[in-house]
């Protein structure tokens, strides 16, 4: 048995989002989020209902590999989605988003936490920075609310 002292990164944001909560949840899916993310396309989403759901499963491409995503906790009533991501000898990473009504829609309160797996990890996890995960964060917003104002991605 080798054990190692993890090599981990974790930040979070929060969005500021033009919709109530019940409006954004259903558009934190691996089917939904083809509405408003260009090219978004997962090749695999195992799911009872057709969309997210708790024990949803979907693989999304990686580079040269793929990522298996499992979702842990999907509860619409909390505005709390969880899921674990797995990129293979590369990363284990938890992305957690907290939805809560604002006066003006949602703030949506959102943690990555990845964990290196190993030397592809290392340098994924150095790459991770704060400003880095706060430009993908502001991409984010910018496109679901872009979306949740017309209706169709940018």
């Amino acid at each position: 048995m080798r054990v190692i002292a993890p090599v981990r990164a974790s930040h979070s944001y929060t969005q500021r989002l033009q919709a109530p909560p019940q409006a954004v949840f259903p558009l934190l899916c691996p089917v939904r989020e083809a509405e408003w993310i260009d090219g978004w396309n997962p090749p695999l989403v195992v799911s009872a209902s057709g969309v997210a759901e708790p024990d949803c499963v979907f693989v999304t491409h990686a580079g040269p590999g793929e990522e298996t995503w499992y979702i842990t906790r999907h509860e619409p009533a909390a505005g709390l989605l969880e899921m674990i991501r797995i990129r293979p000898a590369v990363t284990a990473g938890r992305i957690t988003i907290r939805l809560r009504a604002t006066a003006d829609g949602c703030a949506a309160d959102i943690t990555y936490t990845y964990t290196s797996l190993g030397p592809q990890g290392d340098d994924f996890i150095a790459a991770f920075t704060a400003d880095h995960y706060r430009q993908f964060m502001r991409e984010w917003e910018t496109r679901l609310n872009h979306w949740l104002a017309n209706g169709t991605a940018r």
